[in-house]
């Protein structure tokens, strides 16, 4: 207990009365993950103003081998921001480090804190007549060192990539308490391993990032939302391929889902309507875009896709979206499929890819399989078809106990689930990262050289395991 006064003295006095707390109720909310799963304990939250306060801070806890747990926006889905439950490590939130350091219009590069929240660099970017061209359902809470550390997707990735491809500077606190400073973007620099791209996606096992230079876009002119019905995911597979090859990088979301989704959203939110006044196996949602420079032609360009697409035999029917106002509730029928579900009852959900080619097929033989291996469970299969990112959900029979079936047979259903991934060369984490709910399942099907390479890097950077221990490997 001395030994912890003193730890918790000397982290007060690097970081003031505001950064470090122990009281339960500004720490205990923090403590669960966003879908309530896990649930741990922590010393103190620690909260840093500065890079230089958060490299002291991680310094001191080198020096005495406290761990530290780094958490944003807490929004992710697979625990990787919970620290466990024996109450050894310090929680640190990098929520007050939220400046914007720099904008530069011209090269269309901003320069922004780990704490930063996605939906405010929106805005920032848009006064600007700039964009920054990633989103998500959690961008009002999601922050950009999360979104960094996991490397988030979204639903824009078939045009601009992932966190990955928008960072093009990086600064983070290594184990030792050392500052990498790598925040000046350079076309070209060949002067060894890209340290950046190794901290992306590592979720806060190697270092903390603390600030990164990220990639803006021109604000978009006008869009083009168009939902689609067809008959099957293989249809709309060959309808994105036709809308690729029509309008090439003008085609920014392609989204899919069954119609048990949609009759599902329809049934939970109020007023909800069916964008179309039939049936469809599956549906499609088609976002094109453009900028000042092609806005005029864009509406024509669309509508001449479709009409190609119809005479093709691609969909059965189509709507456009008539204003922003119903374009914004065709995406939000679509952003609200997983709400719109865990109000039927309990489910287990699954963030995958494989090979965008194979999508179809791979979810023509796995909701069936599933099926039949889990008798009264009901496969469902909606996401991302463009970048090959299926968020494949298993809802259970009705009437069970949640919590029961979750961990018996959910957990089963889970490793057939990832079983068949593997078995299409896939991956058991396309954008929610491994965290703790899938460190096992990796540990079990991952490569064993990839793992194995891993390792030594986690004990190359971090020899001693302080920087979120229990999480992706």
């Amino acid at each position: 207990m001395m030994a912890t006064n003193d730890f918790l003295d000397q982290a007060e006095a690097i970081l003031g009365p505001r950064g470090l707390t122990q009281d339960p109720d500004l720490v205990e909310p923090w403590l669960t993950d966003w879908r309530g799963r896990f649930h741990g304990a922590a010393l103190a939250l620690a909260q840093p103003a500065t890079t230089a306060e958060l490299s002291a801070l991680v310094a001191l806890c080198a020096q005495t081998r406290v761990p530290l747990v780094p958490q944003g926006g807490n929004s992710g889905m697979s625990g990787g921001a919970t620290p466990d439950e024996t109450g050894k490590s310090l929680l640190v939130s990098l929520r007050r480090m939220n400046a914007i350091r720099a904008l530069d219009r011209d090269a269309m590069q901003i320069t922004a804190e780990a704490g930063v929240i996605l939906e405010n660099l929106h805005h920032i970017a848009e006064l600007q007549g700039l964009r920054f061209p990633l989103s998500l359902g959690g961008k009002g809470s999601a922050t950009i060192g999360g979104l960094i550390s996991t490397n988030a997707g979204g639903t824009q990735v078939i045009r601009h990539g992932s966190m990955r491809a928008l960072v093009l500077g990086l600064e983070a606190v290594l184990a030792d308490g050392q500052i990498l400073d790598a925040l000046v973007p350079l076309k070209k620099d060949n002067r060894g391993f890209d340290l950046k791209q190794l901290l992306i996606g590592s979720e806060g096992t190697l270092g903390i990032v603390t600030a990164a230079t990220l990639r803006l876009v021109p604000a978009v002119a006008d869009r083009a939302v168009i939902w689609a019905g067809v008959p099957s995911i293989a249809a709309a597979r060959g309808l994105l391929l036709h809308c690729q090859a029509a309008e090439g990088d003008a085609l920014e979301g392609f989204e899919v889902m069954p119609q048990h989704c949609l009759d599902n959203v329809v049934a939970f939110l109020p007023d909800a309507r069916p964008p179309l006044a039939g049936q469809n196996a599956w549906h499609a949602l088609i976002e094109l875009t453009a900028s000042d420079s092609d806005a005029d032609s864009l509406r024509d360009r669309a509508e001449a896709m479709i009409a190609d697409a119809f005479e093709k035999g691609l969909l059965a029917d189509a709507v456009f979206a008539s204003s922003e106002t119903q374009a914004e509730k065709f995406w939000q029928l679509r952003e609200i499929v997983a709400p719109a579900e865990r109000a039927i009852g309990p489910a287990v959900q699954h963030d995958v890819s494989v090979p965008v080619a194979d999508m179809p097929a791979f979810v023509e033989a796995a909701v069936p399989a599933i099926e039949a291996r889990f008798p009264g469970t009901r496969a469902v299969a909606f996401g991302h078809l463009g970048d090959g990112n299926i968020h494949f959900h298993v809802l259970a029979p009705p009437g069970v106990d949640g919590p029961t079936w979750q961990q018996g047979e959910g957990k089963a259903i889970s490793r057939e689930v990832h079983d068949i991934v593997v078995q299409w060369r896939g991956s058991i984490s396309a954008e929610h990262g491994i965290g703790q709910l899938k460190r096992d399942e990796l540990a079990r099907l991952g490569d064993p050289v990839a793992l194995e390479l891993m390792r030594r890097v986690k004990d190359a950077l971090d020899p001693h395991g302080l920087l979120n221990p229990g999480k992706l490997i």
